[in-house]
C-alpha cells in the first residue's frame, strides 16, 4: 500500500458516521490513540488547542479511543464524546473505539505503524501516541505518549507539513 492509500481506508466516527481517511486528503493529519482513564488523558486539551490554533491552515487532529492499554478507555462511543467535549471542550473528529495492534488492528494503525519515510515502525506502545500524516499521506513523524502535544518538535513537524503544499 503506497502511502497516497491510507486515504482508502475506511473510517467510522463516534457518532456512527462512515467515511474514509480521504477525506483528509491535502490536509496535514495528526492520529492520536487517545483514552479517558490514562494519566496522559490531560494532553486532549493541548491537542484542542493544536487543532484551534492549525485547523484554519488546514491540520486536522484524530482520535481514536482505545481500550487496549490497562482498560483506560471503557466508554462506548456517545459517552467518550460527551466525556472530550464536556471535560476538555474537544472539537476535533473522534472515531469510533478501536483496537490499534493486535489480530483486529485497524487498518488506518496497520499502515501507520509499518516503515515509511524514515519514521520509526512498530507497536504502539500506549495511549497518546501521536503519527502525523503530511497532505499527500506520507507519515512524516511519529511522537511518543510521553511528548507532548504542544512540545517544540510536534509544533515544528506540523508548521512543517503545513508549510508543504500538497
Amino acid at each position: 500500500m503506497s502511502s497516497s492509500d491510507l486515504y482508502e481506508i475506511d473510517l467510522t466516527m463516534t457518532d456512527g458516521t462512515r467515511t474514509s481517511f480521504g477525506a483528509f486528503r491535502g490536509r496535514p493529519v495528526l492520529v492520536v490513540n487517545v483514552a479517558s482513564k490514562c494519566g496522559f488523558t490531560p494532553q486532549y486539551a493541548g491537542l484542542e488547542e493544536l487543532y484551534g490554533k492549525y485547523a484554519g491552515e488546514g491540520l486536522v487532529v484524530l482520535g481514536m479511543p482505545c481500550n487496549q492499554f490497562m482498560g483506560q478507555e471503557p466508554g462506548n462511543d456517545d459517552e467518550i464524546a460527551a466525556f472530550c467535549s464536556t471535560t476538555f471542550g474537544v472539537t476535533f473528529p473522534l472515531m469510533s473505539k478501536g483496537d490499534v495492534r493486535g489480530k483486529d488492528q485497524h487498518p488506518l494503525y496497520g499502515q501507520l505503524t509499518k516503515f515509511r519515510n524514515g519514521v520509526l515502525p512498530g507497536l504502539v506502545k500506549w495511549n497518546f501516541e501521536k503519527f502525523l500524516v503530511d497532505r499527500e499521506g506520507a507519515v512524516v513523524a511519529r511522537f511518543a505518549p510521553t511528548v507532548e502535544p504542544d512540545a517544540p518538535e510536534v509544533v515544528a513537524a506540523i508548521e512543517d507539513a503545513l508549510a508543504r503544499p500538497a
